[in-house]
């Protein structure tokens, strides 16, 4: 897609190759990134086979990357440091959401099972500011768009879900806005960003509407993250790429990512209290990290998820 004319192109440098492609899965997806206490950027692998690393930490300064994290079974597509400072990430093969220490140890259940009869496919999460989970459960990924069986989930602090939006075209990104009064959320199989503002206690929806409607051909919207000054910036599924809006629906900046065999921009982490911003990267050349300058300064809602 190309930029307006009111719209800036900015290109992202490669800062270090993460993982190749796993041959028992034939691919890897990096996904999640999200700063750690010691200065680390943690991400996950979604493809990553039983015994190889599913969760990964990159020293910046270094460059040297890290197992972090792997188990038998698990699928995860996103990864965010809670208010206890331990690692919450969303298991779409298990339907479930772990915790554990930045050092990988101590996994533990935080949420399994149906909501309202139904599985959870967790995608995407945010955390507000009482320490609440709010989820996308990303049913309908592979069903025709007009099919609608996803929903966002919330899951409050003692572990009780309840569904927070229903029939969803397979919600991914999710993301508080900069005050934190309301959700953008990312359909996946509509191509828009819509916009939840959320009661006092941020246990209902007021009101709900499409905000963006993303031009993206064949890609698909994958997650979304949010700066200090509210500038939204979405990921893609397909496309090797990142758009930036503005809190009032304008295309401010595209962040092209250069190279060979790229195929997704799945999601950026923004370093807290700077501009310094990071892009998951993934293709058949494998799965890269990429930099860029941010527009706004990093926060919680701008690191994984």
């Amino acid at each position: 897609m190309a930029a307006s004319d009111d719209s800036a192109v900015q290109t992202a440098k490669e800062v270090v190759k993460a993982t190749s492609v796993h041959e028992a899965t034939g691919g890897t997806l990096l996904e999640g990134p999200t700063f750690g206490g010691d200065g680390r950027l943690y991400f996950v692998d979604v493809m990553a086979p039983a015994g190889e690393a599913k969760v990964l930490a990159l020293d910046l300064e270094s460059r040297n990357v890290a197992e972090v994290f792997t188990d038998g079974a698990s699928a995860f597509t996103s990864a965010q440091f809670g208010h206890d400072d331990r690692l919450y990430l969303t298991d779409i093969a298990s339907g479930s959401v772990l915790s554990l220490e930045a050092d990988g140890s101590d996994p533990q259940t935080v949420f399994t099972g149906e909501v309202e009869g139904s599985v959870v496919l967790p995608d995407d999460l945010a955390f507000d500011g009482d320490g609440s989970m709010f989820v996308t459960d990303t049913r309908g990924m592979q069903d025709p768009g007009w099919q609608a069986p996803g929903r966002v989930i919330r899951i409050d602090s003692d572990g009780v879900a309840s569904v927070l939006a229903r029939d969803l075209p397979s919600p991914n990104g999710i993301s508080f806005d900069e005050q934190g009064d309301g959700l953008w959320v990312a359909q996946y199989n509509a191509n828009r960003l819509d916009y939840y503002a959320l009661n006092e206690d941020r246990t209902a929806v007021k009101e709900a509407y499409p905000g963006i409607y993303v031009d993206a051909g064949r890609a698909r919207v994958d997650s979304t993250a949010v700066d200090s000054d509210g500038n939204i910036y979405q990921a893609f599924h397909g496309l090797a790429q990142i758009n930036v809006y503005s809190n009032d629906g304008k295309l401010i900046q595209i962040i092209e990512v250069p190279g060979e065999n790229l195929e997704s921009a799945t999601n950026v982490a923004i370093r807290p209290g700077s501009t310094e911003g990071y892009i998951t990267v993934s293709g058949s050349a494998g799965g890269y990290i990429y930099s860029f300058d941010a527009l706004g300064e990093g926060t919680r809602q701008s690191n994984g998820g």
